[in-house]
């Protein structure tokens, strides 16, 4: 009987695709792959359900299990309770995943592989079974490494997060952060509900069998070092499960086949190389109207070539809402489309990201930092112009600009609106200036590295072999008690 790994994937397709990259892995390993999914399929999500179903199409090797619905599923917003709406849906199908856990034939699973942002909820299932259970980080390590240190960075009488503002927080591993800059909302009142919830979920890593990280040695190794430092810790309750980095897990240029090639793509093949700055900001990233426009004026004003994503704002408050088909003639300012003809190419919704990273045309990325972006413009050799919007991103940032090298602060965006003067100057910096320069052979360097991390030598499959290793020995002690 083949060895089976079950993968449990977060609900975001950001999540979703590095794991099934994941699933890849194992496969060519000689393990049979099957995957446990949340069927959250309505109006908000059917990118995900989109994704899931690409996804499984293009891996006829991978058994797709999709866990019966649960009744009345509890209401999970955009605001700062997101997670603990999350997290309460996830613990409503803890009975589900145990039985599908259950139903497989005995000893034939020997793990299961769940997302972070389901483990809080849903790793006491597997210990129930008696499977070992591991965590899947689909983002960057020194996040990881700050997010473990979060129980114990502030004490009992201490300012709230809230009130040090931009104060530098130091964290074993990573540069000074500033308090600001941590996960959004939720960690910003010590005595919310949400708070504690979100402590809680960082405190039940250390309760899985290991961690595997979306991330390379040559990229993080201070932060990886760190997680494997004895003294990570400020007290002696917790140990850190063994860590592997196994990335990059991301999609490859053409990974995602269509029917026709995207209009975009052509359009990069008539420019000059490196010329380019593409926008683009993640499968829920947005801006209002009066971004748009700003951003527009300082894209016209740098004089530079650029190809830019364009999404509908969400109407009402719910940023998770289904992004309509953009107005551009109203969303961007009179006749711009008209002055940058030929320049300048503005695609509504989608485009094919790792494809457009990848074409010698684009010379610069406005991102929005998060973990997928970051690794897919340093896969493609792009210096980045950093402008993070949720989750951990401004982490990211600050990771991608003092401890990378590979991206530049957009600045305005803390304040809620980017001038077009800011626009213009950065996007001048990167294409046009030494400094600019500079930033492009540090990433071109990274890109080398961590396109070797896979090969027969490298540090990815060398951290994925042990991960297997310690696996096999973990099922051997299993066994013999």
């Amino acid at each position: 009987m083949k060895k089976t790994v079950v993968l449990y994937p977060g609900l975001a397709v950001s999540h979703l695709v590095p794991m099934m990259q994941l699933a890849d892995a194992l496969l060519e390993q000689g393990y049979a792959v099957a995957v446990a999914i949340i069927d959250i399929t309505n109006e908000h999500n059917l990118a995900f359900a989109a994704a899931v179903d690409r996804v499984a199409a293009s891996k006829p090797s991978v058994t797709f299990h999709t866990l019966p619905r649960i009744q009345d599923p509890p209401v999970v917003t955009s605001d700062v309770r997101f997670l603990l709406g999350y997290s309460e849906l996830v613990r409503r199908y803890n009975v589900h995943l145990g039985e599908l856990l259950r139903s497989m034939p005995p000893r034939s699973v020997h793990a299961v592989i769940m997302d972070s942002s389901m483990s809080s909820a849903a790793l006491d299932v597997a210990k129930e079974v008696g499977i070992p259970a591991y965590i899947f980080v689909a983002w960057s390590a020194s996040a990881l490494a700050v997010s473990l240190q979060v129980p114990w960075i502030r004490t009992e009488g201490q300012l709230s997060f809230k009130e040090l503002g931009d104060s530098p927080l130091d964290f074993f591993g990573v540069p000074p952060i500033p308090a600001s800059h941590l996960f959004r909302e939720t960690l910003e009142d010590p005595k919310s509900e949400v708070y504690q919830a979100m402590v809680n979920s960082f405190c039940k890593y250390f309760e899985a069998n290991g961690i595997l990280v979306n991330t390379t040695d040559s990229l993080e190794a201070r932060a990886l070092g760190a997680l494997k430092e004895p003294r990570f810790l400020p007290r002696g309750e917790f140990t850190v499960p063994p860590v592997y980095s196994v990335g990059p897990l991301v999609e490859k240029a053409g990974e995602r086949t269509t029917k026709e090639q995207h209009e975009c793509l052509a359009w990069l093949d008539k420019q000059p190389e490196q010329s380019v700055v593409f926008l683009c900001f993640g499968s829920l990233g947005f801006h209002t109207e009066d971004q748009l426009k700003e951003i527009a004026t300082g894209l016209e004003r740098s004089g530079h070539r650029f190809l830019w994503v364009v999404r509908d704002p969400p109407r009402g408050n719910n940023s998770f809402a289904v992004y309509g088909e953009p107005d551009l003639d109203t969303l961007l300012p009179e006749r711009f489309l008209e002055r940058t003809n030929g320049r300048g190419l503005v695609v509504k919704r989608w485009a094919p990201q790792v494809g457009v990273l990848c074409h010698k045309a684009v010379g610069a990325f406005v991102t929005h930092c998060g973990w997928n972006s970051v690794q897919e413009g340093i896969m493609a050799g792009v210096p980045m112009l950093c402008w993070p919007l949720y989750a951990e991103q401004k982490m990211n940032k600050v990771f991608m600009v003092e401890e990378f090298g590979v991206g530049v602060d957009v600045v305005g965006w803390q304040q809620g609106l980017v001038k077009a003067e800011e626009v213009e100057v950065k996007v001048r910096l990167v294409l046009e200036s030494e400094q600019g320069e500079r930033l492009r052979a540090r990433v071109t360097s990274l890109k080398e590295a961590a396109a070797s991390a896979w090969e027969d030598a490298g540090s990815s499959r060398a951290a994925f072999g042990q991960f297997l290793l310690d696996l096999a020995n973990l099922g051997m002690e299993q066994g013999r008690a």
